[in-house]
């Protein structure tokens, strides 16, 4: 599994097949692309190029709007209903959730794709991971618990439990392996330090972080290692609506490897939709290629990358690299005194200036004007406000911005055990 893929042109040749498959399927049955596609011939695609070039893109709120028309499950659906056994639903985070359909073969497509993750960050049967939260109706944690099942290993649920509760049994279960948000492994590593529970007893050597993009970033790294004692953190992305889509690179910490054999990827400019040169930043755009049953075609994830288009990485993958993973998303990013701010640059800043146990930033307005304002929780209150003067320092050097930065009781700022909501908007949102 590790190199299935001799060069990129062997990756080229299995996508085109697989396309062609894919689009056969969904013009026979799936009444969404079918209205989608009206007057466009897709019968005959002969190269990757040819479908960039007839397809359009699809947005999510053409999936909001269908599901809204067509409720509750939509018309992106290539089989009858009863063919579908799982069902999951994004977060809603930027705007109305969305409901995804599964059948059998879509799910275990998903599956080897999370093996994909396991198998980069070395986890195997002799492995014990903890999965550090409680499952909902989000499509990660399950395919991630499912996945490690198909792989062998010991899984060890710690949903409904108390953070003190979940660094006991990780501690006594000998857990091996990690899976969490950037942002819990840190709550974690910092409740154990409240707790007198010392991690130096944990056996935890690798922890599998996703929901966030602080994954990639080099101080986020660096904090959660210090606190787990030396663990290695490996990052990972996915979505709902496409399910798994990344995994670390071994060889080079911060790269996203792309699963390409299931997913064709594209990055366009945001605005013109033209492709974005190697090296430069743009938006991410997927073809689920094996989850046939409720496909994305040319989805616009609203992901902004950097990719790093090589032969062969120095891991022996092919598949292409995204430097420092996921980098924000195109409808976070502030404009503050002329000055493009993305959540990512705060977290890192932030985790780089150390001595800070949570924060929060909050956005608010002068006049026209966009104005941030940073609260934070330290970790040695004695020093609250040289941290504070540290970090202010910190955003006038990164951003050239001064930001006003407080320190406020500890304890007083939200934890967050799946993605974390540190941006609040003047009244509260």
């Amino acid at each position: 599994m590790s190199n299935p893929f001799p060069d990129r042109d062997a990756i080229a040749t299995s996508q085109l097949e697989q396309l062609r498959l894919l689009l056969a399927a969904v013009l026979e049955g799936n009444d969404f692309y079918r209205r989608k596609y009206e007057g466009i011939d897709l019968a005959d695609v002969n190269s990757l190029e040819q479908f960039s070039e007839l397809c359009p893109i699809t947005e999510k709120s053409e999936c909001v709007a269908d599901q809204e028309t067509n409720a509750p499950f939509g018309t992106n659906l290539t089989f009858p209903l009863e063919s579908y056994t799982r069902c999951h639903q994004t977060s809603g985070s930027t705007g109305k959730p969305l409901r995804w359909l599964d059948t059998n073969e879509s799910w275990d497509w998903m599956l080897d794709n999370w093996g994909r993750v396991f198998e980069a960050a070395g986890v195997g049967t002799s492995d014990r991971i903890y999965f550090a939260f409680s499952f909902g109706p989000f499509l990660g944690f399950w395919t991630a618990f499912e996945s490690a099942l198909k792989i062998g290993s010991l899984c060890l649920p710690g949903g409904g439990l108390s953070s003190a509760a979940r660094l006991r049994n990780i501690i006594e279960a000998r857990a091996t392996v990690l899976c969490c948000t950037p942002t819990y492994a840190i709550h974690l590593g910092h409740a154990a330090e409240r707790e007198g529970i010392d991690l130096t007893h944990s056996a935890i050597k690798t922890i599998i972080v996703a929901g966030e993009p602080g994954g990639s970033l080099p101080s986020v790294r660096q904090t959660v290692s210090d606190l787990w004692n030396g663990a290695r953190m490996f990052d990972h992305h996915g979505m709902t609506e496409v399910g798994p889509v990344t995994y670390e690179c071994p060889d080079n910490p911060g790269w996203l490897h792309v699963v390409e054999g299931s997913y064709l990827t594209e990055i366009l400019d945001g605005e013109a939709l033209n492709p974005v040169e190697p090296g430069n930043t743009g938006e991410l755009f997927l073809t689920t290629l094996g989850r046939t049953g409720s496909p994305l075609i040319r989805y616009r994830t609203g992901d902004l990358v950097k990719a790093v288009l090589q032969d062969r990485c120095s891991c022996g993958r092919c598949d292409l690299a995204l430097d420092g993973g996921i980098l924000g998303r195109a409808d976070d990013m502030l404009v503050v005194r002329g000055v493009n701010i993305y959540p990512g640059a705060v977290d890192e800043i932030v985790r780089a200036t150390g001595g800070i146990a949570e924060y929060q930033v909050r956005v608010g307005a002068a006049g026209a004007m966009v104005e941030l304002e940073l609260l934070i929780e330290v970790t040695d209150e004695a020093d609250a406000d040289g941290t504070a003067a540290r970090l202010a320092k910190a955003f006038e050097n990164s951003l050239s911005l001064r930001v006003p930065v407080k320190a406020v009781e500890a304890n007083s700022l939200p934890r967050f055990e799946m993605k974390a909501k540190r941006w609040v908007r003047d009244g509260g949102e």
